[in-house]
């Protein structure tokens, strides 16, 4: 069997944090613009993944605090499910993304990088972006800068999350 490493995460992994990362974001918004958000309501909130797998990864994250998708009402599942749909939409649209990934990793054995609190990736594709070069060269090869995608993205996501264009 082989076994591919991801070092890039190495810092994420490491990273020293108070509380909930998350729920951090969730309950200051006067720093929404410093933590990347795209859009909050009462429900959930979008921000843009720190440690992207690709250039525009964000991630749908409810206010509640938990890690079990149970705990969310319908109507809370119903709302952050369409504001999922309305991302890819936004990367569609405003991004030019060919296709995009959603998923959702339950519990740190399923994947989850913070099992505690969940939430929705969202990581839009390109034809061929994706090779070796991250773990041969030890390196993530990013063709915009992280502010630039979120200045764009950040223009049409009102739009998006609220009447779901």
């Amino acid at each position: 069997m082989e076994h591919l490493y991801a070092p890039w995460r190495e810092e994420y992994i490491h990273e020293k944090r108070d509380g909930c990362v998350f729920c951090n974001i969730s309950q200051n918004p006067e720093l929404d613009e410093e933590s990347g958000v795209l859009y909050r309501d009462d429900i959930c909130f979008v921000v843009m993944n720190k440690y992207p797998y690709t250039p525009g990864h964000f991630m749908v994250i409810p206010h509640k605090h938990t890690d079990k998708l149970e705990e969310l009402t319908s109507s809370e599942w119903l709302h952050i499910s369409n504001q999922v749909q309305n991302g890819v939409k936004l990367l569609k649209n405003t991004f030019e993304t060919q296709a995009v990934n959603i998923g959702m990793n339950i519990g740190a054995d399923a994947g989850a990088g913070i099992a505690e609190h969940l939430h929705y990736h969202i990581v839009p594709r390109w034809y061929r972006d994706t090779n070796f070069i991250t773990t041969i060269g030890d390196s993530r090869i990013y063709s915009v800068d992280f502010e630039k995608i979120y200045k764009k993205l950040l223009a049409s996501a009102q739009e998006y999350f609220e009447r779901g264009i």
